[in-house]
């Protein structure tokens, strides 16, 4: 019973964190494209600002990890469930790795280049690279999605 609860927990938080790239990738960095440069930093900063908190990243981003992990260790000897729950604990691995990698230093840059007004936000937006920025966001929806769809399975098992 534990081992299912867990699944469901870590399921709806990886639909949470696939649900958030989905978005970033849909509509909040479409949206910023269209926008000037200054007005483009000024967003993404705030809005970077506002996604560092801890229910995104308790119970999204690092408590997908932990639950899949947990789910794994409450189904050792469940075969299928197991390696499927393993699974999904490795992909997880991987977006919190790119984020790190990729995304959180273009972040951390960009607020660490000032206010909008008092900067040069077109060198500022250009330096973000939001080209990488955005092709790696889809690569962290790809694998967030495989997430949801291997505890999907998981709990199938269950």
């Amino acid at each position: 019973m534990l081992g299912t609860v867990v699944l469901v927990l870590a399921a709806v938080a990886a639909g949470v964190t696939a649900g958030v790239f989905f978005l970033y990738s849909n509509a909040i960095m479409p949206g910023l494209r269209r926008v000037d440069d200054r007005t483009f930093v000024g967003a993404f900063q705030a809005i970077d600002r506002a996604i560092v908190n801890p229910l995104f990243l308790v119970g999204g981003f690092f408590g997908t990890l932990l639950l899949s992990i947990a789910a794994a260790l409450l189904h050792l000897g469940d075969g299928d469930v197991l390696w499927w729950a393993v699974a999904a604990a490795v992909l997880q691995a991987a977006v919190i790795v790119i984020t790190g990698a990729v995304n959180v230093p273009r972040n951390d840059a960009l607020k660490a280049a000032g206010p909008p007004d008092g900067i040069d936000a077109s060198a500022a937006r250009a330096a973000f690279d939001e080209r990488r920025w955005v092709r790696w966001n889809h690569v962290r929806v790809l694998l967030s999605v495989a997430v949801v769809v291997c505890l999907a399975i998981a709990l199938l098992g269950a």
